[in-house]
């Protein structure tokens, strides 16, 4: 059976499926229900030290058709608890589940005194590392703290090397995707002395507007402010960023991918992308705790499949492939070719590459004939086979003899 052992910059647990710093991990309660279900490690929800006042209501769903829930918007803040309570539980869960890993999640103001105030007040308990809260973009970056700091390198660095002086665990830096470029803020972080990285925390958002009262979702008392967005809908934004930082010779240290998770599928992409581990908040909001029983069976199945003996087998083994447009090949060449005895006639792929591509699928005049593609005249885009409702009813076909290479930096000369 696979091994799915895993080390964060030395920070170890059975699995490499940890929680989120999120509602889930609120209080000792939860994280010792996760627990006892499976999970292998916690990222403690944030710790600050004065607890700060929340609002009802807190939350809201994006539901595209029939699926609840493909995105998630939150205005909650960082813990409203005391933090000698979150000690006190950190400590119990600690000794309950010594061989997982919790992670003390921390925001503070701007200061030397009061981040190495914070970090010597956690470290009166066990925790296996810190993680900095840099990527909250609500209510206490408004403050001067979260997404505040990990929108300025500078900030990054500075705090990260504060929290490095004092701190006796290793310190993972987690940063906002509401940036240009995250690879620049997660240098900064290497640069303070981050033992790794984390992201993608949540993208700024407002989930949407109710037609009938006018108000904004969700809303306080008639108002609502710009909030977190996370769910399975922030994994293509978050597998892009991890795969740039996981690729960028700059950043070089360990990663653990956050955003969207939601099954073992979606972890296994993020190890290949160069994540070490993941972390998981929307699912478990929606599903449970439970749900990592299924993420530790696939995954373990799918390694043991392929012969392959440790989860940590899988990182960055995508990585290589994730590289510059400049770098495609331009004679690679594919075609959209359409199965006549699985077609149903339903039209949904001429209506695509008539109305939205490059006008290549050609209807028969005879109704009972099946579209047909003008493979001369088709680019490869895949529209039509996205569209199409029937399981591999069109096939994307290599054309070209896959004999020659040349790319746009070679035609260009573009520098690297």
């Amino acid at each position: 059976m696979a091994d799915l052992r895993s080390s964060l910059a030395g920070i170890r647990s059975p699995n490499p499926f940890w929680l989120a710093s999120a509602p889930p991990t609120n209080s000792g309660y939860q994280v010792m229900r996760a627990f006892a279900a499976g999970w292998g490690g916690a990222v403690w929800k944030t710790l600050a030290l004065e607890p700060i006042v929340n609002v009802t209501s807190r939350f809201g769903g994006y539901d595209v058709g029939a699926t609840k829930m493909i995105g998630m918007n939150n205005i909650e803040l960082i813990t409203d608890r005391p933090l000698d309570v979150n000690l006190r539980e950190i400590a119990e869960c600690k000794a309950a589940y010594p061989d997982r890993a919790i992670v003390a999640s921390l925001m503070t103001d701007c200061t030397r005194e009061r981040w190495h105030e914070l970090v010597h007040a956690v470290e009166t308990v066990r925790v296996d590392g810190f993680e900095l809260n840099f990527g909250c973009p609500h209510g206490m970056s408004e403050r001067g703290m979260g997404s505040a700091v990990g929108q300025d390198p500078e900030l990054i660095e500075t705090v990260t090397r504060w929290v490095k002086e004092a701190a006796h665990v290793p310190v993972v830096v987690k940063l906002t995707p509401n940036i240009t470029d995250v690879r620049y803020a997660a240098r900064a972080a290497v640069r303070g002395g981050a033992d790794a990285v984390s992201m993608i925390n949540t993208i700024n958002s407002l989930i949407g507007v109710d037609l009938d009262s006018w108000l904004p979702i969700p809303h306080v008392d008639g108002k609502s402010s710009h909030g977190g967005y996370c769910g399975p809908a922030v994994k293509p934004i978050a597998l892009n960023m991890v795969g740039s930082c996981a690729s960028d010779p700059q950043v070089g240290v360990p990663i653990s991918g956050i955003g969207g998770v939601s099954t073992w599928r979606d972890a296994a992409e993020f190890f290949l992308m160069g994540a070490t581990n993941v972390q998981v908040c929307t699912a478990v909001m929606h599903h449970g705790f439970r749900i990592v029983a299924d993420m530790i069976d696939g995954l373990t199945n799918y390694l043991d499949a392929r012969g392959i003996a440790s989860v940590n087998d899988l990182i960055g083994k995508t990585v290589p492939r994730f590289v510059s447009w400049n770098d495609l090949n331009l004679d690679y060449q594919i075609v959209a070719r359409i199965d006549p005895d699985a077609c149903i006639n339903c039209n949904r792929c001429y209506i695509a590459c008539e109305d939205a591509a490059h006008q290549c699928i050609e209807r028969p005049a005879d109704p009972a004939l099946k579209p047909v593609v003008d493979e001369e005249h088709c680019v490869g885009c895949n529209l039509c086979s996205m569209v199409c409702p029937i399981e591999d009813c069109i096939e994307m076909v290599r054309v070209d003899a896959g004999t020659t290479s040349h790319t746009w930096r070679e035609r260009l000369s573009v520098p690297s």
